[in-house]
């Protein structure tokens, strides 16, 4: 039975967020129109002068991507997910770059999972050698469009039971398990690995990591660094 190791993408291994990417890009492409800007500004202003929380942006940027995605065809969707995968692609950081190479190496099972689109992931990761990957599907009506609903978002929202699910499926093994990830909301995905490693944590899973003595890591400009 193969080890399974588990990694999020967005500030895991990729240094910013795919989706946010995505959204500007698609703005930048006029496929989205800019005034929807103004939907997200406010909330990320207050980010950036660390008034206000990351998660409260990308809430924001959320519910515009959804108010406008209905009636998009999928062809323009998927162009400008390929550039931005392209363009993006080496944007990543350094140790868990290499931790998925060494285990990939050693032959365990590399799994992926993110609230970024599914094709755009796809794109992203298929330069990392990742075995599966599991992202948030948009669902399409007829000529390809999006009708602005998202397809099993029970599913991608609870990520150990995306674990548990392709554990079985793929017939792999926890034992020596890795998983990897930033916020809250990998703490059920971690707490199924033998070996949970919370890097570059936000203050909830720093806290949790701490009670449970877990690995964390941060990696900081070109310094790779253990919080014991």
């Amino acid at each position: 039975m193969r080890k399974v190791a588990i990694f999020d993408v967005d500030g895991t291994i990729f240094r910013s967020s795919l989706f946010i990417e995505m959204v500007e890009a698609m703005i930048a492409d006029g496929v989205f129109p800019i005034k929807i800007k103004e939907g997200y500004k406010k909330q990320y202003q207050k980010w950036t002068d660390r008034k206000g929380s990351y998660e409260d942006y990308i809430g924001a940027m959320i519910k515009v991507f959804m108010e406008n995605i209905k009636g998009i065809d999928y062809k323009s969707f998927s162009e400008t997910g390929k550039k931005v995968a392209e363009a993006n692609k080496d944007k990543v950081y350094r140790y868990t770059r290499d931790l998925v190479k060494k285990l990939k190496k050693q032959g365990y099972f590399l799994l992926a999972i993110s609230q970024s689109p599914k094709g755009l992931l796809d794109e992203f990761c298929k330069h990392l050698g990742f075995d599966k990957i599991y992202g948030r599907f948009y669902e399409l009506g007829p000529s390809d469009k999006f009708t602005g609903e998202v397809t099993d978002l029970h599913l991608i929202a609870n990520k150990a039971n995306i674990v548990k699910r392709v554990v079985e499926k793929e017939n792999l093994t926890l034992k020596n398990s890795y998983g990897v990830g930033d916020t809250e909301g990998d703490i059920p995905m971690l707490e199924l690995v033998e070996n949970p490693i919370c890097f570059n944590p936000n203050a909830k899973l720093y806290r949790y990591a701490k009670l449970n003595k877990w690995k964390i890591v941060v990696e900081r400009k070109d310094v790779i660094y253990e919080i014991k």
